[in-house]
């Protein structure tokens, strides 16, 4: 099986408008066999995303049409490649009743799902950790220093990890080094070997998988994937499954990094 199990759609509002098609054609030209859409689950509606246009996720009112959307392209390229109906749900700190809910609802009508941390908690209120290195700076002088800004990430990542959302939580935990987005620019000197082995180590315990995300690869601040390479391959050893998820935002990218990220794997 050659999977992509990370890629978005016309109804990401901070994506592209490209069809969905599009990016089936893009798969299937790549020869792979499986790809699973995982478009950014609506925010719980009690939440407010702190993003300054306000287009982190799907509306609400998109999520019946996308759902179905995707079961009619499911069924019409059956035979040349298999579609998986997903999500990229937001672990977001003290929703966790409101996340529950929704996926206790929207559970039984997909096949495959996310669970991702884009989102901290901080004094102020909550922060988009991804969203530009304007606002990285502005966690950094919040909470106190860079270090502290990937303390408290992989502090939520763990939580996200071991927090109870019910019977169709996602069991694949998206790009759990996304903090290092800006890397480049707001460079840390440890490698947070503690805490990700911590994480590692509760995936591990939980049976679930790990999002192999190459989006980090084209991000001009970052330049690995997520995780990077080290911890895909301790990740491996420790025999976590892990799934190749290009991030894919554009038709075009749909499958980029596959063979740089499998290449990093081999011979383990």
């Amino acid at each position: 099986m050659k999977k992509d199990g990370h890629i978005h759609t016309p109804y990401c509002p901070h994506g592209s408008k490209d069809q969905m098609k599009h990016y089936i054609n893009k798969a299937i030209e790549q020869g792979f066999t499986d790809i699973t859409f995982t478009e950014h689950a609506p925010l719980p509606t009690n939440f407010i995303d702190p993003t300054p246009a306000k287009d982190s996720a799907m509306k609400n009112s998109d999520i019946a049409n996308y759902l179905d959307e995707v079961e009619q392209l499911k069924q019409q390229y059956k035979k040349e490649l298999n579609i998986h109906i997903g999500l990229e749900v937001d672990y977001i700190e003290g929703y966790e009743d409101e996340i529950t809910a929704f996926l206790n609802k929207i559970g039984p009508n997909i096949d495959d799902a996310i669970l991702s941390v884009h989102f901290l908690k901080g004094e102020t209120g909550y922060h988009c950790l991804d969203y530009s290195p304007d606002v990285f700076q502005e966690m950094i002088n919040e909470y106190g220093s860079i270090d502290a800004v990937y303390q408290h990430y992989f502090r939520t990542v763990q939580k996200s990890i071991l927090s109870d959302l019910g019977q169709y939580k996602p069991t694949r935990m998206g790009h759990i080094t996304l903090v290092k987005k800006f890397q480049k620019k707001f460079p840390v000197e440890q490698e947070f070997e503690k805490e990700l082995s911590d994480i590692l180590n509760a995936v591990k315990e939980k049976h679930y998988e790990l999002d192999y995300n190459a989006a980090g690869l084209i991000k001009p601040l970052c330049s690995e994937s997520y995780p990077p390479a080290s911890v895909a391959q301790k990740a491996k050893r420790m025999g976590i499954p892990l799934v190749f998820g290009s991030d894919a935002h554009q038709a075009k990218l749909v499958g980029y990094g596959w063979q740089k990220l499998n290449s990093q794997l081999q011979n383990i």
